[in-house]
């Protein structure tokens, strides 16, 4: 082991260290909404249970970190086998090679002994930015292998450091006319405040699933994120209505300045309203008005071919005046090749 990596220590934080997991990923340039401590929670589920693993330097200040979600078969231990997945993560700083390097080293050691019989990572770097080159070639020479996504590989993200008077000058023509007509048109754009509210937007996005034909979570796992995120201003479910009628509703979150659009549903009634572009303006403007830098519509199809499935949410997405971003994707390590190989067809 060389003298640069035993100057670092790698470590799982309990939960009464929280309060350092939160300040260091919150803060950092590379910090994500998934890497955050309640994302952990969120997914907390006996097939999966979080570990947070943070990289201290001499000074026992955290240098590096990743919430690793480890992946087992039910009832099965995980020390006894199971996959780490790394989501929107590690949190470091990529323009420094050494410290990566050092911290997978660490990683590896540490998963190897849990008893991990794969990494799997999707890290928070575009694939044509300078540190996502350096990430997939160090991957590549280190034996991690692509494989598909589970988090969107591409994304729209917005730029909102502009002025609201700039942000809808960028905007496509069709999309400010149909916010000032939402509004004109009297929909009014509130917050959830209470768990009746999640029930009643789930049942739009039942209604939602059905008519786009899309699969979602279970009412459980909206209600656990609203709970999760909602008291510390992390998330906010946007409900737009109309006389009293519920006709929309998004999830939007607010983590590491960057406001995400997670989940959107909408009503079969009224949909020549716009409901749905007021609630995404006044999302933009929340998430800029405390502290954003950017906006992330959260995923489009992999390629531009308007024949793909999602191609009509990926034209409302574009019309917003964002860049597309196409992130470096999945990679994965096999520590036991074999055992992985096996158990793939119920843990991947």
């Amino acid at each position: 082991m060389s003298s640069l990596v035993q100057r670092y220590t790698l470590r799982p934080l309990a939960s009464a260290e929280g309060w350092q997991w939160e300040r260091f990923v919150a803060e950092h340039t590379y910090g994500h909404l998934l890497q955050s401590w309640n994302w952990g929670e969120l997914k907390t589920s006996p097939n999966w249970h979080p570990l947070r693993l943070a990289l201290f330097d001499e000074q026992q200040r955290i240098v590096a970190a990743a919430q690793v979600l480890q992946r087992t078969v039910s009832r099965v231990p995980a020390r006894l086998g199971h996959l780490a997945y790394i989501p929107r993560g590690p949190v470091l700083d990529w323009s420094q090679p050494e410290l990566c390097e050092t911290f997978f080293t660490h990683l590896h050691a540490f998963l190897r002994q849990q008893g991990a019989m794969a990494l799997r990572v999707e890290c928070n770097l575009e694939a044509d930015s300078p540190a996502g080159a350096w990430a997939q070639s160090y991957f590549a020479r280190t034996g991690m292998e692509p494989v598909p996504a589970v988090q969107p590989l591409r994304t729209i993200t917005l730029d909102v450091t502009p002025s609201e008077e700039t942000l809808l000058a960028q905007m496509k023509e069709k999309w400010r006319y149909n916010v000032r007509l939402a509004h004109k048109r009297g929909v009014t754009v509130r917050v959830a405040q209470t768990l009746e509210d999640v029930d009643a937007w789930y049942a739009l996005m039942q209604m939602t699933s059905e008519r786009d034909s899309f699969g979602i979570h279970t009412l459980r796992y909206y209600q656990r994120a609203w709970q999760c995120f909602h008291p510390d201003e992390h998330l906010r479910l946007f409900l737009a209505e109309h006389e009293g009628q519920l006709l929309a509703g998004i999830f939007v979150s607010l983590y590491a300045r960057e406001g995400i659009y997670m989940y959107g549903a909408s009503s079969n009634e009224k949909r020549q309203l716009m409901p749905n572009y007021l609630l995404q303006w006044e999302a933009i403007r929340w998430a800029r008005a405390h502290g954003a830098v950017s906006y992330d519509f959260w995923g489009i199809p992999d390629t531009d071919n308007e024949e793909e499935a999602m191609a009509g949410v990926y034209r409302f997405k574009r019309g917003w005046g964002g860049r597309v971003v196409q992130f470096v994707g999945g990679y994965q390590y096999n520590y036991h090749p074999l055992a992985m190989k096996l158990a793939s067809q119920f843990i991947s």
